[in-house]
């Protein structure tokens, strides 16, 4: 099983947002079990539940159920590191996406960041893969902003959203929702996305430059491959995991995405020690476990979301991979975990 994990840049840029809300970083982190140190340190990576954990702690400390819920906030911390520079060069805002999409293992690999068009736009597409611990609404909140406000900075000009749909249920503070992302907000929905508009997504960048998006692509692509597992079955586990909701993904449309033929892909996944249909169990078991642990979501939607057309091979499937039943799983697991254990 890949470890999911985020960069010390991105985590650096989260903790210095705890600290601008009044924060004690320091005692956070010990508290979480975790060395302050790493964080200076350009190869150390945080897992996913290290993460959320923080997260936790930090709205807990805090006493602010919002946390990091500010444009400000956002514009000044998001630490997207040589990504961000690629994208900052590319010529307009939709390539610019479309680099982030294809990089965001180097920020975290536990997230997925995917894009679907619209005839309005597209929809940028948001998510978490892997981690014992539920993610906390305000770390998926954060990275919405983040993401929307670094996108307005690229382009040097400040756009909103036309909607944003998240898969949490409603919020209390659903006005200051609105009111800091300036568009309509929906909950419960079926995944976390913000749909652009046709024409923010046309913007030329002020800082396109051939010459540095191709350094900085060529950075990132080093980075990519330092990651353990980040090779072609880490992209076909990234397609996966953002396109089973809409029916059970190919292996023909996997290799069309990555721009290879279907016999290269098949491959390089058997060089690399796999099979499109391991990484499809794999990536099914993964999201499982998270969307199981959620109780918003039907046995059924889960069954959907996970791209079974057959509830009853879903079934089966947990039986599989758990020893029991979605719903004896759900029984066992649902409920959120006492924020002081940490998971090991």
């Amino acid at each position: 099983m890949i470890e999911r994990t985020s960069s010390a840049a991105w985590v650096r840029g989260v903790a210095d947002m705890f600290a601008a809300e009044g924060l004690d970083v320091a005692a956070l982190f010990a508290q979480a079990g975790l060395d302050l140190r790493l964080l200076d340190e350009p190869e150390a990576r945080f897992t996913i539940d290290d993460v959320s954990l923080l997260w936790e702690l930090a709205v807990r400390r805090s006493g602010k159920p919002t946390l990091g819920l500010r444009r400000e906030l956002a514009a000044t911390y998001a630490k997207l590191g040589m990504v961000g520079f690629a994208m900052m060069a590319c010529p307009t805002l939709l390539q610019a996406l479309q680099r982030m999409q294809r990089y965001m293992d180097v920020v975290s690999n536990a997230a997925t960041f995917a894009l679907a068009d619209d005839a309005q736009g597209c929809w940028i597409e948001l998510g978490h893969l892997g981690g014992a611990r539920p993610v906390p609404r305000q770390r998926v909140e954060f990275g919405m902003l983040t993401t929307l406000s670094f996108c307005s900075w690229i382009s040097g000009r400040d756009f909103n959203a036309l909607v944003i749909e998240f898969v949490d249920p409603p919020s209390p503070h659903a006005a200051l929702h609105q009111a800091v992302f300036g568009c309509p907000v929906r909950y419960g929905c079926a995944a976390n996305r913000a749909l652009l508009r046709r024409d923010d997504l046309a913007l030329p960048l002020p800082a396109r430059d051939a010459a540095m998006a191709a350094l900085h692509e060529r950075l990132a692509e080093q980075a990519l491959e330092r990651l353990s597992g980040a090779g072609t079955g880490q992209r076909v586990r990234h397609f996966l995991a953002t396109r089973l909701s809409e029916a059970e993904p190919r292996r023909e449309q996997a290799a069309a995405a990555l721009q290879l033929s279907d016999r290269t892909l098949q491959r390089r996944l058997h060089d690399e020690g796999t099979s499109f249909q391991q990484l499809l169990d794999e990536t099914r078991r993964e999201l499982a476990q998270v969307y199981l642990k959620q109780p918003r979501h039907s046995l059924k939607q889960v069954a959907q979301q996970l791209g079974f057309e057959d509830p009853s091979n879903f079934f089966r499937a947990c039986k599989r991979w758990f020893g029991e039943s979605p719903g004896a799983y759900r029984a066992r697991h649902g409920a959120a975990e006492n924020v002081g254990d940490r998971p090991r």
